[in-house]
């Protein structure tokens, strides 16, 4: 039997994913997390085969709780379910340590192989995020600035974008403000761009906040 945590905001969608996979007697989904902090007591507190984490939540977004998961429990499984495109945050996800990474509007047989192929300890790749990756290997298509950060880089960045200042940056990442600093300006060299505000403008045009 696989345990499942189910890790979403909304009740309709921690809802849907339960009765969707209720047919399914190999799943059960052992625990349900409305919020970022729950989620991280829940890992903390027992052992989920496989946690399915949204992006988007109210009190912490997913890539802060995913990187949270992985220094503390660094061999859990996590499957990213989100409205999010592909070309958004999965590369980056993945580099965090991210099992797989699966749209909302999939099929159910797509959830239902994504938690298989994850549970197994391999890695889910969707054939959209497959395509993307194929095509930057082969040097075609746009490959978007915020993929080539390092993850540190990719979740100060994410902070910067919605507002935070450096200092309450490294209050809640037990950095100091001149690491912060440091990592702003590598963020900006490496993008290309000058101020916080181009960092805002970037992430709300790419769908990041």
């Amino acid at each position: 039997m696989t345990r499942l945590l189910v890790v979403d905001d909304h009740e309709i969608v921690r809802a849907g994913v339960k009765q969707l996979l209720s047919d399914h007697e190999e799943f059960t989904v052992a625990g349900e997390a409305a919020s970022g902090a729950d989620a991280l007591k829940m890992v903390h507190d027992a052992d989920w085969d496989v946690v399915l984490l949204d992006i988007s939540m109210p009190d912490m977004n997913g890539i802060e709780v995913l990187t949270h998961i992985k220094r503390t429990k660094p061999k859990q499984k996590v499957l990213i379910l989100t409205v999010h495109p592909e070309d958004q945050y999965a590369v980056n996800l993945l580099r965090a340590g991210a099992s797989g990474y699966l749209r909302k509007d999939c099929t159910a047989e797509a959830l239902v192989s994504a938690i298989r192929t994850v549970a197994s300890g391999r890695r889910y790749i969707s054939p959209a995020l497959g395509d993307q990756l194929a095509a930057e290997l082969d040097g075609e298509g746009p490959k978007d600035l915020h993929t080539i950060l390092s993850q540190r880089e990719f979740q100060i960045f994410c902070k910067l974008a919605a507002g935070q200042p450096v200092s309450a940056i490294a209050d809640e990442l037990f950095l100091s403000v001149k690491t912060v600093s440091t990592y702003r300006s590598r963020i900006l060299e490496k993008m290309r761009i000058k101020t916080n505000a181009h960092i805002t403008y970037y992430a709300i045009k790419h769908g990041l906040v």
